[in-house]
């Protein structure tokens, strides 16, 4: 049931894009056609998911005092994190391109920037620092629930940025006018999809 609870808060409640403003930039820069932001969307949760994995385990035996070292070292937490995170993107750059040369094509700098897209690495550091309460007391997220939180609320940023992107092209067929088009019109769309995930706040605490 607590795997449950986590799974609907990460997707819906606390949504990373829409409610905790998290990952912003690809969020709209990648969703101007449902195809980039799908790809897009996957390789996101590919790199929040296997980021997280990684990062909780490096602070959980390297970097807290009951670690391998046995030393205080959290204060290494954020520079570890960005290499771990770095070294990932790389590597997914390197296998799109080798197994979808058109995706890598389409994506463009936008997939570097998953490197310093700030929904990776608040997920990656909120596993760690902050207490979670899902239906009972407030405490630190597992292993289990570190990966289950991590999946979900990658799947919560894909889910956006996909019914985003089709807003857009639906958009893109209408009568704008002038100076709604583009940027303008975009904030306003993502503006009201917030708010109504907004709906889903207090559905889990």
């Amino acid at each position: 049931m607590e795997y449950f609870l986590i799974i609907i808060a990460a997707i819906f409640v606390n949504n990373i894009v829409l409610s905790q403003f998290l990952g912003i930039c690809p969020f709209l820069g990648v969703s101007n056609k449902l195809s980039t932001a799908s790809g897009m969307s996957m390789a996101v949760c590919f790199v929040i998911t296997l980021a997280t994995l990684v990062t909780w385990l490096i602070n959980r035996y390297f970097l807290l005092p009951e670690g391998i070292f046995g030393v205080d070292l959290t204060f290494l937490r954020t520079i570890a994190f960005i290499l771990v995170i770095a070294s990932l993107v790389q590597m997914v750059e390197i296998v799109l391109k080798k197994i979808s040369p058109s995706l890598y094509q389409a994506l463009g700098i936008f997939l570097p920037l998953i490197t310093t897209n700030c929904a990776v690495l608040g997920v990656a550091i909120d596993v760690v620092t902050k207490q979670f309460t899902f239906g009972g007391e407030a405490h630190y997220l597992n292993l289990g629930e570190t990966m289950v939180y991590a999946f979900a609320t990658s799947l919560g940023y894909g889910l956006a940025m996909v019914i985003f992107a089709g807003l857009r092209e639906h958009l893109a067929l209408n009568n704008i006018p002038k100076s709604f088009r583009g940027v303008p019109i975009a904030l306003i769309t993502v503006g009201i999809l917030a708010l109504a995930f907004m709906g889903f706040s207090g559905m889990v605490k």
